[in-house]
């Protein structure tokens, strides 16, 4: 393992941080038993795009901290910006008040859009705007009269969040079955997953396939479903499930047809990771609702937002307080989380990010060749600065460890990457370079084949 120099902090405080950790934090998505064989990573600091722990151990950060970070750890423009508003403004409510950081980000994401999805409704986190946009769109066609439409449709392994109503409409059996008994049952259709293609078959006939179930599930519930919730080209809880964009321009024109909204939830994929900034734009559509979270903040604070269009907005506009969106969290459009978003915003244009990571794209995939033709290797597959490919393991008790094992060998070789069940994927920071790149393939390559023995 490499040191970063002058760091030189001894092990034995990484063992007070971790005993301290495990006797007082509740750490998120974890067994924790698992921490008596598993130790805890005790993190320092980050650069770029490595974290460091205390002992001076680096890690590339290969998932960018759970999809969140764009621009590398500490990075010195969304620094300064945050320096720069923490003598302005840390927060005042948003309700009866404004400030210059919301006011500015919700023009800047409107424009992205051409102004179709005008108006920004924030929260915190990605789970908080998935239910924004369930509740904005049952209580939009309540308000315009429609009162039976109250259900909603997901795809099959869609992953939206663990809050009551994301996880109602989320099909991955290990968040959702604990709580069914808490949850309103949501239809769940079939997913267009380029995976699931058969002889002779395209990812565009998948898509084509996906559309017709959907289809007939509008028509079975004419007048009852409010809206349509999908994880636009990649679904990536279920395993970086990707799909064809002919699939969206399908969704878009059955929703228009049976008067359904349309839920975007560009949580993980939005921000650039599929090579649009939004990744609708690749089937030159726009939903009714758009959830954006994770990497709009640049990794720094925690921010979600939903956008919507003018005739929802309408919808609540009235003298009537019954009738407005009445939704809020005491953190709603928190001045610094907005400054770190408008510094991200302002890196995509500055630095041309979304033409620069097109030629990094093509730069991994090139890397990543020799696990594209792996015998142990299927579906290998990329969208962008999203990258996946699927482990061959015939024996059943190795492939139900095999995420576990990999994280651990990974971490052995300076890597942080952390698949999902036999789906290793990788989601760097946009700022990975040429070296790291090149490194990131040949241990995920060497790990791979060391774990898949």
């Amino acid at each position: 393992m490499q040191r970063e120099s002058g760091v030189g902090l001894e092990s034995n405080k990484a063992n007070d941080w971790v005993a301290r950790s495990l006797r007082s934090v509740w750490h998120p998505c974890t067994q924790m038993q698992h921490h008596e064989s598993m130790p805890l990573i005790p993190v320092s600091h980050g650069r770029g795009a490595w974290l460091y722990d205390v002992d001076g151990k680096r890690y590339l950060d290969a998932i960018s901290s759970w999809w969140v970070n764009l621009f590398g750890h500490a990075n010195p423009r969304i620094n300064a910006a945050l320096k720069d508003q923490l003598d302005k403004l840390e927060h005042a409510m948003l309700a009866g008040f404004t400030h210059e950081p919301v006011i500015t980000l919700s023009e800047k994401l409107a424009a992205l859009t051409g102004g179709v999805l005008g108006h920004c409704f924030y929260a915190s986190d990605g789970a908080s705007a998935v239910e924004i946009a369930l509740k904005m769109s049952f209580h939009a066609w309540r308000n315009n009269g429609q009162t039976d439409k109250q259900e909603f449709i997901c795809l099959q392994g869609s992953y939206h969040g663990e809050t009551i109503g994301a996880l109602a409409v989320t099909d991955v059996a290990l968040f959702r079955d604990a709580y069914g008994p808490l949850l309103r049952q949501a239809h769940v259709v079939a997913s267009p997953d380029a995976r699931q293609a058969q002889e002779g078959e395209t990812a565009a006939d998948v898509a084509r396939r996906a559309a017709a179930d959907l289809e007939a599930k509008l028509q079975q519930r004419a007048g009852k479903i409010a809206a349509v919730i999908i994880e636009p080209l990649v679904q990536c809880a279920t395993g970086i499930a990707m799909h064809d964009p002919e699939y969206l321009k399908l969704v878009r024109a059955l929703c228009d047809r049976y008067e359904v909204h349309m839920i975007a939830d560009e949580i993980a994929v939005g921000c650039g990771r599929t090579g649009s900034f939004f990744a609708c734009e690749q089937a030159g559509i726009w939903p009714d609702f758009v959830c954006l979270s994770k990497g709009i903040s640049g990794g720094y604070l925690p921010l979600s937002l939903v956008m919507t269009r003018e005739s929802i907005y309408q919808a609540f506009y009235d003298s009537d307080i019954r009738r407005g969106f009445l939704h809020s969290h005491s953190y709603t459009g928190n001045p610094l989380a907005c400054r770190a978003a408008l510094a991200t915003l302002d890196i995509f244009e500055q630095d041309d990010v979304l033409n620069r990571n097109r030629v990094t794209a093509q730069k991994l995939n090139a890397a990543f060749a020799p696990l594209a033709t792996h015998q142990k290797v299927s579906h290998f597959r990329q969208r962008g600065m999203i990258l996946a490919f699927d482990a061959v393991v015939d024996d059943v008790d190795k492939a139900s460890s095999f995420s576990r094992r990999f994280f651990t060998a990974a971490l052995d070789n300076e890597l942080l990457m952390r698949p999902i069940g036999r789906s290793v994927y990788l989601m760097p920071p946009y700022i990975i370079d040429d070296e790291e790149v090149a490194g990131l393939a040949q241990r995920t390559l060497k790990v791979f084949e060391q774990v898949i023995a």
